[in-house]
């Protein structure tokens, strides 16, 4: 598998090794530092540097040069931010670009365009293409795509095994040399738990997570989340135990092999109980957990179009089996939902990501909703669904801004997540109470396949700088 770093990293629950050698980071078109900005009268939230308040943003050279009351600079472009949040550019750890392989889907240019208007500076594009991300040369293609188009900064998870067929396991140490930030099947469950397992020791050895996704294929047959919902449409489900036993199985093997595991898109309340007794016995584990997981439940599928945990929220109906609602994990219920954000409270969950999964309106809609691909578009949207629940008083501001951006940075210890002076200048303005109807030909994205559409949302991002350089302007 190739030699191993002269250290270990730490065994710690939620540490990592420093990433400062692998950013992957050669692309994204961040080149030019000669922009200077003065972003005024924002209220700058940044819980890592422990500030909230009215101040004068001044970037100079790509940084951040001040913090603080009347800020000047030569030549800066003056953004007035009065009304609006200044915030250090969120981070997705669990995005789908489709590149390469399925352009009709997204493309780099397009994926990074949306992640740029969704306020994402920084995202984690997943193995699930064609081909797989599963070696060096396709790293090093990827890294030519990133070069050409990107617009926000990119990091690669490579797959945890050739071809993500579940029986070779890549060559792990190569692939972190070419920058992989993280090891995942996505779209898949690793069956074997012997690859598994020895996916989880590389990890220990070199500090990258093994990103998976659980889903006990034998019991997840069905379309959507088995339960009242699915019984009334008379619709075959997923039970929640087809992900809780695989969250089982590799929280143990991530004690025995004493490796990173992150969990993606935890979808059930048991699940993130499982995670946190893992937690408490000293298991290294983190978690995410998606938007659409904690405010839309199982009768989305039904035709139901009201956000959940948020008190302001108007209803509608829709017709029912949307294929917009198909994601995988599914909406699961209510009570699943208040579960959740109950661990992304206390921190058993550190992370919110989107697991945006763009498919063309022909595979979505041009076939039963039994036939229709899992995924839902979510970069766009993450931002103002997080923005409702604190509006409702289920988050805080700086709970959003750690769960979407601090934490994310922290645990991959990317030099991200802060708009202290001298950090990067990766910085987003965002009008918390615009409203806006979600319509697809006002998405960057290529594939609209959202249950949102139509539906009007508050919150959105103004301005975007990736490295002091505008990425996206509203």
């Amino acid at each position: 598998m190739g030699s191993e770093p002269a250290e270990s990293p730490s065994r710690a629950s939620g540490s990592a090794t420093d990433l400062g050698a692998f950013f992957f980071v050669r692309g994204t078109s961040v080149t030019r530092r000669d922009q200077s900005w003065v972003v005024r009268g924002g209220r700058l939230i940044d819980p890592v540097a422990g500030v909230d308040r009215v101040a004068d943003v001044v970037v100079e050279d790509g940084r951040v040069a001040e913090v603080g009351g009347g800020g000047e600079a030569n030549g800066a472009r003056d953004i007035d931010a009065a009304g609006c949040l200044v915030l250090p550019g969120l981070v997705d750890v669990h995005v789908h670009l489709r590149d390469p392989g399925q352009p009709w889907k997204e493309t780099m240019g397009s994926g990074t365009a949306a992640a740029a208007a969704g306020g994402f500076t920084t995202i984690f594009c997943m193995p699930n293409t064609e081909p797989a991300l599963d070696s060096e040369e396709t790293l090093r293609g990827l890294g030519a795509a990133i070069e050409r188009e990107a617009r926000v900064r990119v990091h690669p998870v490579a797959a945890i095994s050739r071809g993500r067929a579940g029986a070779e396991a890549v060559d792990y140490a190569a692939l972190v040399a070419a920058g992989a930030v993280g090891f995942s099947d996505d779209g898949d469950t690793t069956a074997d738990s012997g690859l598994m397992r020895g996916a989880l020791a590389a990890s220990a050895r070199l500090g990258r997570p093994v990103m998976v996704h659980c889903e006990d294929k034998g019991l997840a047959r069905g379309v959507m989340h088995e339960g009242e919902v699915s019984r009334r449409l008379t619709v075959e489900g997923i039970p929640a135990e087809a992900e809780e036993i695989v969250i089982a199985r590799d929280l143990a093997l991530a004690r025995m092999s004493g490796g990173w595991l992150h969990v993606c898109h935890v979808s059930t309340g048991r699940g993130a109980d499982l995670i946190a007794a893992a937690k408490r016995e000293g298991t290294r584990v983190t978690a995410e957990v998606m938007p659409h997981h904690l405010t839309m439940d199982d009768e989305w599928v039904a035709g139901r179009r009201q956000l959940m945990n948020v008190e302001d929220a108007a209803g509608s109906e829709a017709a029912p089996l949307d294929p917009d609602t198909k994601v995988n994990p599914p909406l699961r219920t209510a009570a699943d939902t208040r579960r959740l954000l109950a661990a992304l409270r206390s921190g058993t969950i550190e992370v919110v990501a989107t697991d945006h999964a763009p498919h063309a309106a022909a595979e979505k809609h041009g076939r039963p909703f039994a036939a229709a691909p899992f995924g839902l578009s979510g970069l766009e949207f993450a931002l103002p669904l997080m923005l409702a629940l604190v509006r409702s008083g289920q988050l805080s501001l700086a709970d959003l801004v750690d769960r979407m951006s601090g934490a994310p940075a922290r645990l991959w210890n990317l030099p991200a997540g802060t708009l202290a002076p001298g950090a990067q200048a990766d910085l987003i303005v965002v009008d918390p109470e615009a409203s806006w109807t979600v319509a697809a030909d006002a998405l960057a994205t290529k594939s609209a396949n959202t249950p949102l559409l139509g539906m009007t949302l508050r919150g959105k991002v103004r301005l975007t700088l990736v490295g002091g350089e505008e990425r996206y302007r509203a």
